[in-house]
């Protein structure tokens, strides 16, 4: 299926200023040079803060990144989880069309959303509020039929039940996800026929939908302020070691194979040690600040000697080095290199040097191995 951007483009994208500081924790989860590594958490909060993602939105998160638009466009094109168009404005119903919940009724569902939505996938209802998919299996099956709405799931539909729940939010209601038909979660729907203990002593409802009951963002448009920004990650340098040690996955022990703990015996006391004392002495949070405002630091490494020109006139063939096209060899060639022996001889901080500057391929030397390929394409040269 073609995806493009929509024809009709706002004039500017800004995140809220809590989703910033919640983009800028995500970027700092990653060492310098591989902040990429954050698009698609941050193409999706941009999603979540306006419901689609739109031209304006993927170049604020390219700015970010300090990535090329064109690579932001070729992920947000290819993961259909993005939408391209704009969705309703109260929400977006995404109706599971896969095996189970076809044979359940998910053909009934959609004629729900024709009915009272627009004809097709994709457009507006007349007032704007609404807007509707068929989606591949959401992994609910055992609950079909169902649809996403929102940030949730609303299982064990019927055409009545959907109707009524789509006049609920066109009214500024927000009906209860999960299941419809009285079912807690996804146990037979004659009852309990094993750990039968299990039925008392339980919320309200299960877990996810008690979540989403609690914090009432099923189809709120996501500024931020919904939840406490957490980032154990940055806080390191800063917090309290204990609030540290608390805020770690409790799936992950902090024994390590030999036993020890951090450099000591487990269950001996530890060191006093002054949290000030860091060895960091800028006294800078970790990943503080990253992003655009990033840019400004000095580039790290050694800029390797340049050619004036290709030896006897000649230049080598850059292009055999794999991840080198083009545009990169004129890049390279702009830089005073022609040769293999030239990328060969390249020590780690002229390494780190071109890594930093080559503008649009940041980290191209060291992810394809670029030395490595030229050595070997050197020495086949010279033989």
């Amino acid at each position: 299926m073609l995806r493009r951007l929509h024809p009709e483009q706002p004039d500017s994208f800004e995140f809220t200023e809590a989703n910033r500081k919640w983009a800028e924790a995500q970027i700092s989860k990653y060492p310098e040079g591989r902040q990429a590594s954050a698009i698609i958490p941050l193409l999706w909060r941009a999603q979540e803060q306006e419901g689609w993602l739109s031209r304006p939105a993927m170049e604020h998160v390219a700015a970010m990144l300090d990535m090329a638009y064109i690579r932001v466009l070729e992920v947000a094109t290819f993961y259909f989880m993005f939408q391209l168009q704009p969705v309703g404005s109260v929400a977006h119903i995404q109706v599971c069309g896969t095996t189970s919940c076809m044979i359940c009724g998910a053909e009934d569902l959609i004629g729900v959303c024709k009915d009272k939505i627009a004809a097709n996938a994709h457009e507006l209802s007349a007032d704007g509020k609404f807007s509707w998919e068929e989606v591949e299996c959401l992994g609910s099956c055992s609950n079909a039929p169902m649809a996403q709405i929102g940030k949730d799931y609303y299982e064990d539909l019927t055409a009545d039940r959907m109707a009524e729940i789509l006049d609920e939010l066109a009214a500024g209601k927000v009906p209860t996800p999960g299941p419809q038909n009285g079912r807690f979660a996804s146990e037979p729907l004659s009852g309990l026929t094993s750990l039968e203990d299990g039925e008392t002593g339980h919320t309200k409802h299960n877990a996810s939908v008690q979540l989403a009951v609690d914090i009432g963002d099923t189809v709120k448009r996501i500024d931020g302020t919904e939840v406490p920004l957490r980032a154990p990650w940055r806080e390191a340098g800063t917090a309290d070691p204990n609030q540290v040690a608390a805020a770690r996955d409790d799936l992950m022990p902090p024994e390590g194979p030999d036993g020890k703990q951090g450099g000591r015996v487990a269950g001996e006391a530890p060191a006093d040690r002054d949290v000030g004392a860091s060895s960091d002495k800028s006294g800078e949070v970790p990943g503080e600040g990253a992003g655009v405002e990033a840019k400004a630091k000095p580039p790290a490494g050694e800029k390797p000697a340049p050619l004036d020109g290709p030896r006897d006139g000649a230049a080598d063939d850059l292009k055999k080095i794999s991840g080198v096209g083009p545009k990169l060899e004129a890049l390279l060639n702009s830089l005073g290199v022609y040769h293999f022996d030239q990328v060969a001889g390249w020590s780690e901080a002229e390494i780190a040097w071109v890594d930093e500057n080559l503008e649009g391929f940041k980290g191209r030397v060291t992810r394809d191995e670029w030395v490595r390929q030229a050595k070997e394409l050197s020495a086949k040269s010279d033989t």
